[in-house]
């Protein structure tokens, strides 16, 4: 009976821990803005690995572009940063994950055209993911 309950307990535990791992597999970002505009934003999007870091994860936007630097050297292999550019206007960028993005614990999306005051946008559990900048900041969505 213990061996059954063990079993039960383990099976359990394997469960919670692969489904908490990320679902992002692709990511695509457009800009809804004026393409006549002479701007480029940037949108990072971070993989984190280790629990300890997402409980530091910074929660804004301004706490993240103040302290990039220094949260990325910091953390050294337990997060991957994808920094894209957006000129406004433009269709369509579709993302180069990390080859271990399924492994992160916690995705997160910023973007410098977003308000300073913005949190970092949870994007684990979305699989195929959308991020459209337009005048009001980033809007983010499942892709289907």
């Amino acid at each position: 009976m213990k061996f059954i309950s063990s079993v039960f307990a383990v099976i359990t535990i394997l469960l919670f821990v692969s489904n908490s791992r990320a679902e992002v597999n692709s990511l695509h970002i457009s800009s809804r803005l004026d393409p006549n505009a002479i701007i480029i934003t940037q949108v990072d999007v971070v993989f984190v690995y280790t629990q300890k870091l997402v409980d530091e994860f910074p929660a804004t936007k301004t706490d993240w572009y103040s302290s990039q630097r220094q949260f990325i050297a910091e953390a050294g292999t337990d997060i991957d940063l994808v920094s894209i550019f957006i000129p406004q206007g433009f269709d369509s960028e579709t993302a180069s994950l990390p080859t271990r993005r399924n492994e992160a614990l916690k995705v997160f999306v910023f973007a410098q055209h977003d308000d300073s005051i913005a949190p970092p946008i949870d994007i684990t559990e979305l699989g195929n993911v959308l991020v459209e900048i337009d005048a009001f900041g980033i809007l983010v969505s499942s892709r289907t």
